[in-house]
């Protein structure tokens, strides 16, 4: 026999958002203390994606971190619409990032574009930049 679902589709729940709170990175200090919630937490999650590279290491699941490696030797016309396009992707996957926007690239140091962007949360707005190798 099986078994009936009839208006078990039909229910209602609610989705409810998870706490933003996390362990605190110390990065002069290179130590883990306290803890972090809100703004501060997504600033460390932004932080963490982008120098996380993607499927470099197996305790992060596929879908975290942004993949840079691949941009070396690529021509500076490829490599700064491709990065914007990653860091977004990258950044979007948590939820508490909206959108990133305002995106600028330095190309004064020889062999490297350095992007600066930002990032617009759920807690307000937060700057960020990224360098890469080409």
């Amino acid at each position: 026999m099986i078994p009936s679902t009839v208006g078990f589709l039909n229910q209602d729940f609610e989705i409810a958002e998870q706490p933003s709170q996390t362990y605190k990175m110390d990065l002069e200090g290179n130590s883990v203390r306290g803890f972090t919630d809100n703004r501060d937490a997504v600033k460390q999650a932004v932080f963490r994606i982008l120098n996380t590279e993607r499927y470099q290491y197996i305790i992060y699941p596929w879908w975290y971190g942004i993949e840079t490696l691949d941009l070396y030797g690529k021509r500076v016309t490829y490599v700064c619409p491709e990065l914007e396009r990653r860091i977004t992707e990258a950044l979007l996957v948590d939820t508490r990032i909206r959108s990133v926007t305002d995106f600028e690239h330095d190309l004064s140091t020889k062999g490297v574009v350095h992007t600066s962007f930002t990032v617009h949360t759920i807690y307000g707005d937060v700057k960020a930049e990224k360098e890469v190798n080409v």
